[in-house]
């Protein structure tokens, strides 16, 4: 994986000016990946919006890390739902053009 697409997660947490034990607590509950490569902690730039979402989940909203996994479980359902249905409207819009054919 290229440094590129990585962002040392020093520099994230002096940025966003949060504890470097909060994304450490993250990787514990399994919502966030670090990646370790040449003795540094990175995370990787396309998990970089839902991270700061979990920021102002907690900073903003004080909701604890249970919670926050409570959540990030719960928006990946309704995504896969979403999907889903759209996936089902989809074959329903097939199904009905052929049907008046």
């Amino acid at each position: 994986m290229s440094n590129k697409n990585l962002i040392q997660i020093k520099q994230f947490c002096t940025y966003h000016e949060i504890e470097y034990t909060f994304i450490t607590e993250l990787n514990n509950y399994g919502l966030v990946e670090i990646i370790v490569q040449e003795d540094d902690e990175y995370l990787h730039l396309k998990h970089l919006p839902a991270i700061e979402k979990m920021i102002r989940l907690h900073y903003d909203l004080k909701i604890n890390f249970e919670g926050i996994d409570a959540i990030a479980h719960l928006l990946s359902k309704i995504e896969t739902l979403q999907q889903n249905l759209t996936i089902t409207q989809n074959k329903l819009r097939l199904f009905e053009h052929h049907q008046t054919k």
